[in-house]
């Protein structure tokens, strides 16, 4: 059993820059690819960028390139994602996924509890 705990959201004028993070608790942290989704109010929860538990290659949904960057660290189960030059659009509950596949599905195995972030123009 895998559990993730979110943190780091919040309120941010656009421009602005936050630092979620996601602590796994499980030993085997490195063989959980890992991801964050995101569900804006009156829409499907829909996947952000994920990162491989291989060789930690990124996929990144079009809207966020360029502005966010997803990292692991695996001696500290952590997952991160720096979101910078944030858009009111990008107002969501952001929710940290594990999977036991090379790369998370769109189903993935584990979800986090989520976390607020809310962009203000």
């Amino acid at each position: 059993q895998v559990q993730l705990v979110e943190s780091g959201g919040g309120y941010v004028q656009a421009g602005g820059s936050l630092r979620l993070s996601c602590a796994a608790s499980v030993r085997t942290f490195n063989r959980y690819s890992m991801g964050w989704f995101c569900q804006a109010p009156g829409k499907e929860r829909e996947r952000v960028a994920t990162i491989s538990r291989s060789d930690s290659s990124t996929y990144y949904t079009n809207s966020v390139k360029g502005r966010f960057t997803i990292s692991r660290d695996d001696a500290k189960n952590t997952l991160y994602l720096q979101m910078n030059s944030l858009k009111p659009e990008d107002t969501a509950v952001y929710y940290c996924a594990a999977d036991t596949t090379i790369v998370v599905s769109k189903a993935p195995s584990y979800w986090g509890q989520g976390t607020r972030v809310t962009v203000s123009s």
